[in-house]
């Protein structure tokens, strides 16, 4: 995968952390190293709490840094949709929660002084579509419902000039009439690995610990607390948070039965206009994102988009190319200087599990789920857990409820997460893969089978090939090949390994089997 403009403008200013390489004690150990994780190791800093933040790679490397970096409570068209679900209270509760988790960034910045690059927008949800009319319609009642004010539009600030031009089939046309928008006023952007750098700054100042290349392998109840046992380390600690992403425990959680995961697409180009202000986003499908960027004294364009389920058998080749084609109707002239992709997590019921990982676990705390949403909802979780870690009553955290047994309306996906996975045994010396691996054309992977058995396969540029056991270490989903970033990825729960088998993106932590044979 390419890297984020977000994290390539951090390299230089970017501070390593040593890997934890022995054992040592806590108060609170936090397993991830995001803006869950680092929010909440600030806040508990500030609190007087010991804290010791574990990353498997570096921090604010994966969704964090490879996100919009949208900061608002504007999470597509969705309050309506709340206020059919949930109800009125804990749709208001939701929205409270993510407009104060603005105002708490806000004050972070300004009271430490973090260059981030912070600026105050508004966004806007937009379509072009006349059946999507209706929708922003009735979002824009939900939300007068819920005390916000919120505002219907015919025209957006979006320099979007109707086109005749012939578009093609399979081509996004963002060259239409807009025909209605919702506008949130006073929302904000910036860079999220920034940030996340000046949270870091301020965890050590307090005397608490950051470990990087420390990944976690469980975690292990004990009589007075726990045991988070690492490649090369433990930390024994009476309070566990898990903040990394997907929750690296399957139990007794069981979260891997309550979400799935999605993957979008991000590019930054350079135009040789004057870019607009606001943060902008379709109601249709697929999606598309717009906002601005500072890069020095210019400005790039940010498009996103082009989600799909993490895992799923289609030709991911043109992920890229929609978005530059966005960007191309919108400025002929605009060039690509960065493109890069991501994963996130989504609930079957569209909201985050913030709070108890599990009534059988007490004192060990999860949030996940943030629905594209991880901005505000980074912020949100880190108070609620800080909350609950200090013995204080969230206003905001009944909506959230990570044990929350309530109806799964999303059947569709509630049978994916509950289909029966297949686990296979150990494969033996495959006596004939050379004769069937003739057909695998370089640069591609594809599963094969050989004695009854399949092996996953990849050949590079250089005729060189790599083979393994195609099936997910998290709990046995048969992999997907990505043609795209070349990588074996999980439609189950959206674990993704390398060409090689190294395991890149969670649930799963233990890397895919490796098959060995001669050239």
């Amino acid at each position: 995968m390419d890297q984020s403009y977000w994290i390539s403008s951090w390299i230089e200013k970017k501070k390593n952390y040593p890997k934890l390489q022995k054992e040592i004690q806590t108060e609170v150990a936090i397993i991830g190293g995001g803006l869950t994780g680092l929010t909440t190791a600030y806040y508990l800093s500030k609190a007087g709490k010991q804290v010791v933040v574990l990353e498997k790679d570096k921090i604010c490397n994966h969704t964090s840094g490879n996100t919009t970096a949208k900061i608002t409570s504007q999470h597509g068209l969705f309050y309506n949709y709340l206020l059919q679900s949930v109800g009125r209270k804990e749709a208001k509760q939701y929205l409270e929660a993510n407009e104060q988790a603005i105002k708490n960034i806000a004050k972070i910045i300004e009271e430490e002084n973090i260059a981030c690059d912070f600026e105050w927008q508004d966004a806007y949800v937009f379509t072009q579509k006349p059946a999507e009319v209706e929708k922003i319609k009735k979002e824009v009642e939900a939300l007068k419902y819920l005390g916000f004010h919120a505002e219907f539009m015919e025209q957006i600030p979006l320099p979007i000039q109707e086109k005749t031009k012939q578009i093609k089939e399979n081509e996004i046309n963002i060259q239409k009439k807009v025909l209605g928008a919702i506008r949130f006023e006073k929302q904000a952007q910036f860079n999220p690995c920034l940030y996340a750098q000046g949270l870091a700054d301020k965890i050590q100042e307090k005397e608490n610990q950051i470990y990087e290349n420390s990944k976690v392998l469980d975690v292990k109840k004990q009589e007075d607390g726990y045991e988070v046992i690492l490649e090369e380390g433990k930390v024994k600690a009476k309070i566990v948070v898990l903040s990394s992403h997907y929750p690296i425990i399957n139990a007794p959680g069981f979260y891997f039965m309550k979400m799935y995961q999605e993957t979008s697409y991000l590019i930054a180009v350079e135009t040789k206009e004057p870019l607009w202000e606001g943060m902008y986003i379709t109601s249709e499908q697929p999606t598309i994102s717009l906002r601005t960027v500072k890069n020095g004294e210019k400005r790039l364009l940010l498009v996103g988009g082009m989600e799909h389920k993490t895992g799923a058998k289609i030709d991911l080749k043109n992920s890229y190319q929609q978005l530059e084609q966005v960007a191309k109707q919108l400025y002929p002239d605009s060039k690509v200087l960065y493109r890069w992709n991501t994963e996130d997590c989504i609930s079957l019921d569209k909201i985050p599990y913030i709070g108890e990982f599990s009534n059988l676990w007490p004192n060990v705390y999860v949030a996940t789920g943030y629905k594209k949403w991880g901005m505000t909802s980074s912020n949100v979780a880190a108070t609620i857990l800080t909350d609950k870690i200090l013995g204080r009553k969230n206003l905001n955290e009944e909506v959230f409820q990570s044990t929350r047994l309530k109806p799964i309306k999303n059947y569709k996906e509630l049978g994916n997460m509950v289909k029966e996975v297949s686990y296979s045994v150990l494969f033996n010396k495959l006596e004939n893969i050379q004769e069937k691996i003739k057909d695998v054309k370089q640069k591609e992977g594809k599963i094969i089978e050989v004695e009854g058995k399949k092996v996953g396969v990849y050949r590079n540029e250089k005729g060189e090939i790599y083979a393994v056991k195609p099936y997910c270490t998290h709990l046995g989903c048969e992999l997907s090949w990505n043609n795209l970033d070349n990588t074996w990825d999980c439609p189950c729960h959206g674990s993704r390994f390398t060409y090689e088998g190294k395991a890149i993106y969670a649930p799963a932590i233990k890397d895919l089997e490796k098959f060995y044979f001669p050239s």
